[in-house]
């Protein structure tokens, strides 16, 4: 069997960071970060944590057993062995100093990772799937893919897909030949706004000062003020249209663009799956913008526990 990109990692907390009211990141080391990989401001990964009636030790010794394969690995495991597990991002990663640093949103303790992030201090262990530099990545576990010479750039984000917003605009901020960027980022409160580069128009919208505010409700009326035409009007062909059909049903919508180099425009939504829906219908239903211009993800799903 060929080696797979993702391994697992053994990881212990090293240092806890308030971001803001609602975000902590949290630094981890461990043995071999030195050897982990990252590709894109929104590389995935996945935390395994320790519940009540179990450690990480039988996780690890499983995957001794099957190297090249975690996730069989894993769900070899019995119920009562095998740990929840959550997917984040990597907010940033320091491999020559074996640490890696990842975010969470604080939203009280009703599940086993936000429940660990409101409770977790130094010397708490982790398992994390990651990529690893010793395999070869093939664009493997992150949908952050604009094309060259993109004119004009849209990110959409809740307070989930934060940290790969804020990595994104970070990476922009530093090419020599900037598209323009405007980004419009939900969050729960005033306080979350954070300091991100100058180089994009972000625009902050907190979800505290408006009353009776639904989540996303905010960002799609933000997306709905942006002047879409000039983008739009030299476009040819027949105008397509995000179908009743295209709807993911229970599972989380994940619609990556397919933009071909020099595409005029590009845009990168992630938030929970249905609000990520209706933007992506609004974009193509409405502005008439082709589907290939359009990544949309859905980092969660209202109602629903997704591993």
């Amino acid at each position: 069997m060929a080696k797979q990109s993702y391994r697992v990692f053994d990881i212990t907390l090293s240092r806890r960071t308030q971001v803001s009211p609602s975000l902590v990141r949290f630094t981890f080391t461990g043995p071999d970060v030195s050897r982990m990989a990252t590709y894109a401001p929104d590389q995935r990964i996945k935390l395994f944590f320790t519940t009540e009636s179990g450690s990480l030790d039988a996780l690890f010794s499983c995957i001794a057993g099957e190297p090249d394969d975690w996730y069989a690995a894993y769900r070899a495991l019995p119920d009562d062995l095998r740990p929840p597990m959550r997917t984040y991002t990597i907010r940033e990663l320091r491999a020559a100093q074996g640490e890696v640093d990842v975010e969470f949103v604080l939203h009280g303790d009703k599940g086993p990772a936000s429940r660990w992030a409101m409770h977790a201090r130094p010397g708490e262990r982790l398992a994390m799937t990651a990529p690893t530099a010793d395999v070869e990545n093939a664009g493997v576990g992150y949908e952050w893919k604009p094309p060259r010479g993109v004119k004009r750039i849209l990110v959409v984000a809740d307070e989930t897909a934060l940290p790969a917003a804020a990595g994104i605009l970070e990476e922009l901020a530093v090419h020599a030949d900037r598209p323009q960027v405007e980004a419009l980022i939900e969050v729960p409160l005033g306080g979350d706004a954070q300091a991100l580069p100058a180089s994009a128009k972000v625009s902050w919208l907190p979800r505290d000062t408006t009353s009776g505010c639904a989540h996303g409700e905010r960002l799609l009326r933000a997306v709905r003020d942006i002047d879409l035409r000039a983008e739009v009007a030299h476009l040819g062909g027949k105008p397509e249209v995000v179908e009743a059909h295209d709807e993911p049903g229970d599972e989380l919508l994940w619609e990556a663009a397919t933009a071909d180099d020099g595409a005029p425009f590009y845009a990168w939504i992630a938030a929970e799956s249905k609000v990520a829906l209706g933007i992506r219908r609004y974009l193509v239903n409405e502005c008439g913008l082709p589907k290939r211009y359009v990544s949309s993800m859905g980092y969660w799903r209202e109602g629903k526990v997704l591993g």
